[in-house]
């Protein structure tokens, strides 16, 4: 049977017929563009981009497993530049973690100051991303592996190369994510954060830098004086006393101490009784930094002394100082000695009792054959950029966290803002702040992604 379809005058069947045969084109073109978008051999429209870029850029491309907020998951393989002054030299390979909900919306960039493993999780959310209802990318820092050359040449480990890193992430990605950028990160993250905002501010939008210092010397005092006053004079004491009991009965609780180390492979560079006062030092500031020690819990049991020593390593991290410590941190120290500053511990209250003749700083733990010495000329340029230039920057800091004793001092010339938790701790977040505080910090980076958003349009 023939039928022919006239435009002009039709017959009833006509009109039937020709109604069904433009639905059926329809329906089989919109099958054939949902397949086109969504599927080319199985891949996503999104997994396309990232393999046409491989094709430009010296990236490689993973599929990996997703069962959270996000829709899509790549562990992204990027050969970067050892030295971004040069690059046609040597190059490293660095890992980036993308989950995807959608290319038209915002991005959330985690400049990562050390590891990114946990970024492979499939469960794994920045608390950033619902709010912001944000894609996410997690950029593993140089020179903590594998996101590290085969061979180590410190010279080369900076907060500039580091930046220029992040600088090239977004570059790279804003060719497929072409919402609004916001950078953040945790520790020596926020610091990261901080310092790709300084060197390239236009890169994104907003920035949120969790309990991030700011210091501006290798034993930067602000932290002593800051661990002089928190919390009550009565915990305070009773800290003290923990730490004297254990430096004056040195003969009693270092056999112990040494007993704890040996058994978790722990050996000392500085020399067994270096690395015990150093402990004695470092359980005040790690008391206050994690709040998970209370005061009433102490255990002063002189009578039980590998208690007290089981309780100390508990809450110091015997590792801390030990030589396996420093060689999985050595990129930390390295630029903390270098450009980015520390703190130091004040022997002062236990002069009578240490090993030690001078306070004590960290250049121990600088790799072999390094002496790179510190300048505080850019964290000098980096505070004067936060307070009277940048823009959109959010600062969370725990009220008793020892870090927040160097967090940035705002002018409030600008726009930034600070939100200090009563009684938090280096674990302060967004999610764990007071309501009232909660709900400030949500609403202003929701404008601040809108005025953006306003900007871009306009």
């Amino acid at each position: 049977m023939q039928f022919e379809i006239q435009f002009g005058s039709t017959t009833f069947e006509q009109k039937k017929m020709k109604k069904y045969i433009t639905k059926s084109l329809t329906t089989a073109m919109t099958m054939l563009l949902l397949l086109l978008t969504v599927t080319v051999s199985g891949q996503s429209k999104l997994e396309q981009q990232l393999e046409q870029m491989a094709k430009t850029y010296p990236i490689t491309i993973q599929k990996m497993p997703v069962d959270s907020f996000f829709t899509e998951k790549y562990l992204i393989e990027f050969r970067q530049p050892l030295d971004h002054n040069h690059p046609n030299g040597k190059t490293f390979t660095q890992r980036i973690f993308l989950s995807s909900v959608g290319t038209d919306k915002p991005v959330v960039f985690v400049t990562e100051g050390y590891w990114a493993n946990y970024a492979a999780n499939p469960k794994y959310v920045n608390e950033l991303c619902p709010i912001l209802d944000a894609n996410q990318i997690v950029l593993e820092h140089r020179f903590f592996p594998p996101s590290a050359p085969d061979s180590l040449d410190w010279r080369y480990l900076t907060v500039q190369q580091a930046a220029a890193d992040d600088h090239a992430v977004v570059e790279l990605l804003k060719h497929i994510y072409h919402g609004k950028w916001l950078d953040t990160g945790i520790s020596k993250g926020g610091q990261t954060c901080m310092y790709h905002r300084y060197f390239y501010p236009d890169d994104v939008v907003a920035s949120v830098p969790y309990v991030a210092p700011l210091n501006f010397s290798i034993t930067d005092r602000r932290v002593n004086r800051f661990l002089d006053q928190v919390g009550t004079p009565k915990c305070r004491q009773v800290i003290y006393n923990f730490q004297k009991e254990l430096i004056s009965h040195r003969s009693k609780y270092l056999p112990y101490f040494e007993k704890e180390a040996k058994e978790k492979g722990y050996t000392y560079r500085i020399g067994i009784e270096k690395a015990f006062d150093l402990m004695v030092f470092e359980y005040r500031f790690a008391f206050w930094q994690w709040g998970t020690a209370r005061c009433d819990s102490i255990p002063m049991t002189p009578d039980k002394p590998m208690k007290m020593v089981r309780y100390w390593d508990k809450v110091a991290d015997f590792s801390w100082v030990s030589d396996q410590g420093i060689k999985k941190f050595e990129p930390f120290f390295y630029e903390a000695m270098k450009q980015m500053g520390m703190y130091g511990y004040n022997i002062a209250p236990f002069k009578k009792w240490t090993v030690f003749k001078h306070n004590p700083n960290f250049n121990f733990t600088l790799p072999k054959g390094t002496r790179p010495g510190f300048n505080p000329s850019l964290m000098d340029s980096v505070d004067c950029f936060i307070r009277h230039r940048a823009h959109n920057m959010m600062f969370l800091v725990g009220g008793s966290d020892p870090w927040g004793s160097t967090s940035v001092n705002l002018t409030y010339q600008n726009n930034c803002v600070k939100f200090v938790k009563p009684h938090g701790s280096h674990r302060t977040r967004i999610d764990n702040l007071p309501p009232e505080m909660k709900a400030k910090a949500i609403r202003i980076l929701k404008q601040w992604m809108g005025e953006s958003t306003q900007k871009q349009k306009e």
